[in-house]
């Protein structure tokens, strides 16, 4: 495998945003799709961006606590997307956004978001699970140490975060066998600056990467299962508690059903206190070569 720079500077150029004329809705920003090695782009970029677009409309005294999503066309590689954000309502408690995302004249993604002015209020969480610690797993680059190509220094090195499975990985073959649970520690290869929203989008950004390998686990796949073919198709996010995406977070995910070649996984984010951070819910298509 060839080494790469360990640095979280695709994620940074994802969420760099660019203010451009409004053509839909009441203001606009472009962004770049960020280089992978197959033909369709990472579905984090969008979900990141029209989250760091959204954060752009609201007034500071709020923070995004909820985000659905829907992916609807293939998105180019290295590509600029335009994302159109539209002001449906500002309350004193609450506002609400819609965005859209648009490439070659088409729309390509599409979300709604909601703020909320935090407040004082009762509190509960379910605990976190029991994992092993994060430093006693292997990196991405040390269980691809031995595998070679593009797709193994993308997985090693491309990603912007470290990230480390329980049981196992599913890169290029089944770790910890069928079963429909698994976690992942995660964590930003370099420091962040001290920005509440741009941590939110980073869980946002991460999120995608791995959510869909429980249901790879319960149908015996693994990413290089010959022939396969996945993509997102909604997603959905609620962030609960501001934390820190440059410190160990564990990923804590589960298939819930699979079906139709389609499949629904949740996830939880819990910090290394055991404090819930934000819950997933992601459905994709999960096609296995014939």
């Amino acid at each position: 495998m060839i080494a790469g720079t360990l640095t979280s500077e695709t994620f940074l150029r994802a969420v760099e945003l660019t203010p451009a004329p409004a053509e839909v809705y009441d203001e606009a920003y472009e962004a770049a799709s960020q280089y992978v090695p197959w033909p369709k782009a990472y579905g984090g970029d969008m979900v990141a961006q029209a989250a760091a677009a959204m954060m752009r409309s609201v007034d500071g005294d709020r923070a995004l606590h909820s985000m659905h999503s829907y992916f609807m066309r293939p998105v180019d590689v290295g590509a600029t997307i335009r994302y159109e954000v539209e002001r449906l309502r500002d309350g004193r408690g609450y506002s609400t956004r819609t965005v859209r995302g648009f490439q070659n004249g088409k729309a390509v993604y599409a979300a709604m978001g909601s703020f909320q002015v935090p407040e004082d209020g009762p509190d509960f969480q379910p605990k976190a699970p029991a994992a092993v610690e994060p430093d006693s797993l292997r990196s991405a680059a040390e269980a691809l140490e031995e595998a070679t190509g593009p797709a193994a220094d993308y997985w090693s090195t491309g990603r912007s975060f470290d990230m480390r499975h329980v049981p196992g990985p599913v890169y290029i073959d089944l770790e910890g066998g069928p079963v429909p649970q698994q976690a992942i520690w995660v964590k930003a290869f370099d420091s962040l600056p001290d920005d509440a929203d741009l941590h939110r989008t980073a869980l946002a950004y991460v999120c995608d990467y791995t959510i869909l390998e429980p249901l790879l686990r319960v149908n015996g796949l693994h990413w290089s299962s010959p022939g396969l073919a996945t993509a997102s198709l909604d997603h959905s996010m609620w962030f609960h508690r501001d934390g820190r995406a440059d410190e160990w977070i564990l990923y804590a995910q589960e298939a819930v059903s699979a079906q139709s070649n389609r499949g629904l996984a949740m996830g939880r984010f819990f910090d290394r206190q055991g404090r819930l951070l934000a819950t997933v819910a992601q459905e994709g298509m999960i096609r296995p070569g014939s």
